[in-house]
């Protein structure tokens, strides 16, 4: 027999409204009431609707992360690995993550049809932008987010990052000191916040290296890997190519990495390659591409959800984590020839 809320009251010998409140944890109903429905629940089968939940709750129970996927994420492993991770974390929570497609440039429009409709109870902004109007939509709004990258804003607000700037750093200085001094370097589109920061880490190494940047060195492309490949192309077909390059995402390395061995160049000896988040194995084998690593993105994806659940119960609405990256040696980049 289907065990109702009716049903479950009269078994405990309370009111409907005090079990439904106790069910869904309001802290007007004692914490031993709580646990003593909850118990009565389990062992009887009880399960609410779904639909009289959020009625009563007046909550969706799930959060929103809203891509544009003209951007080619469903090639990217990595983001995989994010929505895995927060899914699994956002579950132990008891919410769902729905991933909303956009239309490239009118991610905004569906950004109010989410918060309007209360279709979700928070939103996590994926790929942050140096200037993000997502971001100030959100907060005019007082909307429960975390930013999935920082980005400059007047406000206070939370975010999960990686310290990208000392990343790009640190394989500066690497190929510096094997003995590189015309380095190249591949960059995603420079309105993306990361691709910024990335950026101002090369070139603060170079420069504190005593090396002066040379613009036709540094490429901005689309954030493809096709975009990857036609840059490295370009810095090989100089009159004085680069003995080395940084990629700055593993989308456009995977370009830059066939690009250099349809060239006839041997990478690791004609020219050295680092890539931030490395290149895939099936892709790079039998080489092992040296990589600018972070943690897992199963383990990115988990943080996130514990940031979002903190936003949404509104204990820590502008909690904040900076990851710090490391240096994953491969056999791509050593001293120049």
């Amino acid at each position: 027999m289907k065990v109702n809320l009716k049903t479950l009251s009269i078994s405990l010998g309370l009111s409907r409204t005090t079990v439904s409140r106790a069910l869904n944890g309001y802290d007007d109903v004692s914490e031993a009431t709580r646990a003593r429905v909850r118990q009565a629940a389990q062992e009887l089968g009880y399960h609410a609707d779904p639909t009289a939940r959020r009625l009563a709750t007046g909550r969706a129970e799930a959060v929103g992360l809203v891509y544009p996927f003209g951007a080619n994420a469903l090639g990217d492993p990595r983001f995989g690995e994010v929505v895995a991770g927060v899914t699994e974390g956002l579950g132990a929570g008891g919410l769902d993550l729905f991933i909303v497609s956009a239309r490239p440039n009118a991610e905004l429009e569906t950004y109010r049809r989410l918060v309007d409709g209360k279709l979700v109870d928070g939103l996590i902004v994926a790929r942050t932008l140096v200037d993000d109007p997502r971001v100030r939509f959100l907060q005019e709004r007082d909307f429960p987010f975390i930013a999935y990258g920082r980005t400059n804003s007047e406000q206070p607000y939370g975010w999960f990052d990686f310290d990208n700037e000392a990343g790009a750093r640190a394989a500066t200085q690497r190929l510096i000191s094997f003995g590189h001094r015309r380095i190249g370097m591949v960059s995603a589109p420079l309105t993306l916040n990361f691709a910024a920061q990335r950026r101002a880490g090369f070139l603060t190494a170079l420069r504190e290296a005593g090396i002066e940047p040379e613009a036709q060195l540094v490429i901005e492309c689309p954030f493809d890997r096709t975009g990857g490949y036609e840059a490295v192309r370009s810095l090989l077909e100089l009159a004085e190519p680069p003995s080395a390059v940084l990629v700055d995402n593993n989308i456009a390395g995977t370009g830059a990495f066939r690009a250099i061995g349809d060239s006839g160049k041997i990478v690791g000896a004609d020219l050295s390659l680092i890539v931030y988040d490395g290149v895939p194995a099936d892709v790079a084998f039998p080489r092992t591409v040296t990589a600018v690593v972070q943690p897992t993105g199963h383990a990115s994806g988990e943080a996130i959800a514990e940031l979002i659940l903190g936003a949404i119960s509104g204990r820590e609405p502008c909690a904040h984590r900076l990851v710090q990256p490391r240096i994953e040696p491969g056999d791509t980049d050593g001293p120049p020839r």
